[in-house]
């Protein structure tokens, strides 16, 4: 699961009521309430950028392991070529002995000067051996030095497997406490949401540093990273006729971006559709986001393209943590058109 990073920002969270499919629309308060619950916020943030942190910190060990699991592989492979080496050096010691047995190679110096026809068959023979000797001699040097770096080379193997071990062992262990956060800080903010829902009254529109999210794209996803769930115009048992947006299924927490520039005309709670916004587009388009957890703009306000303006959650008619978006020819519900083709169409997908 990849998230954007949250900087050291507050990351207040505005939840509002879940009320049944043909409940009343509650609006959204003029931010009256906006200072209740500041601890809770400021600690869910803690989480997230602490969360965040060291999801960084994970993905920069699965670099340096995957980088230390390539040498091991390297060395393994290099142990191997060795140890082939070896072995033919010793069929090469063996098929010089063998040769020096046949020539004579074991048989005494004045042994052959005796049985020798003449000196120059001698010095022939005696260089025979000399060139046996030597080739013999270099052999087993040579094999000798193999064997010695083979040892050397195995014990950085064994070094670098056990840094390994130890690794994935620390990164084991930052995975689960990565884990625990993000439940934690995600159990939290739907605590908030429960509150709110009991309360009936939402907070006002939380704010989060965006200088790090810039965009030189006209239109981009309402989210950028997703899995695609219920389409436009499909069937389900929580709708009263056909689905009338695309579901984009994330995290709860996770920054909801405006598709393109626009200025906000509703922020509102309760509902069908939970928390929603609805934006709206030059052109005569309206982009509406659903279900969310929390909003982070105030109805009125121009947006820019691929500005976070609220976080994914799960509130209203919703069986779990996604973004519903419609594209719409008016600002109000009955007027959607398919989003697919019309993101396609504007290069955002």
């Amino acid at each position: 699961m990849r998230q954007r990073s949250v900087r050291p920002l507050v990351v207040p969270i505005l939840l509002c009521a879940l009320i049944a499919f043909a409940g009343t629309r509650t609006e959204a308060s003029d931010g009256s309430e906006g200072s209740a619950g500041a601890g809770t916020s400021a600690q869910v943030a803690k989480l997230y950028e602490e969360a965040s942190a060291a999801s960084q910190r994970y993905e920069a060990g699965q670099r340096e392991a995957a980088a230390q699991q390539a040498r091991v592989q390297k060395l393994d492979q290099l142990l191997a070529d060795e140890r082939r080496q070896i072995s033919v050096f010793h069929d090469d010691l063996g098929r010089i002995a063998r040769a020096q047995y046949r020539s004579g190679g074991d048989v005494p110096l004045a042994a052959q000067m005796l049985l020798a026809d003449s000196p120059e068959d001698l010095m022939r023979g005696q260089r025979a051996v000399w060139q046996a000797d030597l080739a013999v001699n270099n052999a087993v040097a040579k094999s000798r030095r193999a064997e010695r770096k083979l040892a050397d080379d195995q014990s950085a193997a064994e070094t670098t497997r056990r840094s390994l071990d130890a690794k994935a062992a620390q990164l084991a262990s930052l995975k689960q406490g990565i884990d625990d956060k993000l439940k934690t800080a995600q159990g939290q903010l739907q605590g908030e949401a429960d509150e709110s829902v009991a309360a009936g009254k939402c907070r006002g529109a939380a704010r989060l540093d965006q200088s790090g999210t810039p965009t030189t794209r006209a239109w981009v996803p309402p989210v950028e990273d997703y899995t695609l769930s219920a389409g436009f115009d499909s069937a389900g048992d929580h709708w009263a006729q056909r689905h009338t947006g695309q579901d984009f299924a994330v995290p709860i927490g996770t920054p909801v971006r405006v598709v393109g520039a626009g200025k906000v005309v509703k922020v509102s709670c309760g509902g069908a559709f939970g928390i929603e916004i609805v934006v709206s587009h030059p052109g005569g388009y309206y982009t509406q986001y659903a279900h969310l957890a929390a909003v982070l703009v105030d109805q009125g306000e121009t947006v820019r393209a691929g500005q976070w303006i609220g976080q994914s959650g799960t509130s209203g008619n919703s069986t779990g943590p996604h973004v519903h978006f419609e594209v719409r020819l008016t600002p109000d519900f009955g007027s959607a058109v398919d989003p697919m083709p019309w993101l396609t169409e504007r290069g955002a997908l």
